[in-house]
């Protein structure tokens, strides 16, 4: 469902010579009823390989293919394939949870007679229905995360992208939305999920590739990963390899 090969992407940038490299030969994939996680810090490049997968960002070099479309030669048959749904939510304030959600689904031109009864089953399934008339504007950031869910999947997409999407948010909403990814998977999504969080990561993850600087430093799943570098603790596999990574860096600049 999800190839990417090399992926490249460079920005300019006066201060640097060359520019800046954000993601430099990364590669991966995804198959239906995954769950990838792109572990990393901030900065580390997530964003950027998202926002090139979702077609926002054209890459610099290097290809992605979503559900056998490239993003660079054919981005709006991806866009029609993808649900991407980010912490920014973007919450229009003068329109309520019902309409954000039906605008989205008219915007991906779903006949009115489907898109009623899948809205009403949406707000079922996310315990949204007491937020149904609730203006944008009046809603707390839980409540917009769960309207960002359902507009990101109201026309039941076979690849979802999702970036940090449980930042700021309280334990109990959290759990709400890592249980409705866990069962987007379980319905056989393809699902890439961006987090700086290892117990998310543990949770939810097939695979993880661990990414810093625009680099990925390591893939596998948890149980491959601590094998192969002797870790049971998620946290600790994580920071040796940014430290290996950052060491390795220092010695070829001295």
């Amino acid at each position: 469902m999800i190839h990417v090969e090399q992926l490249t992407k460079r920005f300019a940038d006066l201060r640097l010579d060359g520019g800046f490299t954000a993601l430099d030969h990364v590669s991966f994939h995804v198959q239906p009823g995954e769950i990838f996680g792109l572990l990393g810090p901030n900065g580390a490049g997530k964003t950027t390989c998202l926002r090139i997968l979702s077609t926002v960002l054209r890459p610099t070099s290097g290809t992605a293919m979503v559900a056998g479309y490239d993003v660079a030669t054919h981005p709006e048959e991806v866009r029609s394939r993808i649900g991407f749904m980010s912490n920014n939510t973007g919450i229009y304030d003068r329109m309520t949870a019902y309409e954000m959600v039906a605008y989205f689904g008219r915007l991906y031109g779903i006949p009115e007679n489907i898109l009623q009864p899948r809205i009403d089953h949406l707000f079922d399934r996310l315990n949204m229905q007491e937020i149904r008339d609730v203006l944008g504007s009046k809603m707390s950031t839980g409540m917009k995360q769960k309207v960002s869910i359902a507009r990101t999947i109201v026309h039941d997409p076979p690849v979802l992208i999702f970036d940090e999407p449980t930042s700021g948010l309280d334990v109990l909403v959290a759990r709400t939305v890592v249980e409705e990814i866990r069962a987007l998977r379980d319905q056989g999504k393809c699902i890439i999920y961006s987090t700086h969080i290892m117990r998310e990561v543990e949770k939810l993850c097939h695979r993880i590739g661990i990414i810093y600087k625009g680099q990925i430093l390591a893939i596998g799943s948890l149980a491959e990963l601590q094998d192969q570098y002797a870790k049971t603790d998620m946290e600790a596999l994580f920071f040796e390899l940014i430290d290996r990574h950052d060491e390795l860096l220092q010695g070829a600049k001295s």
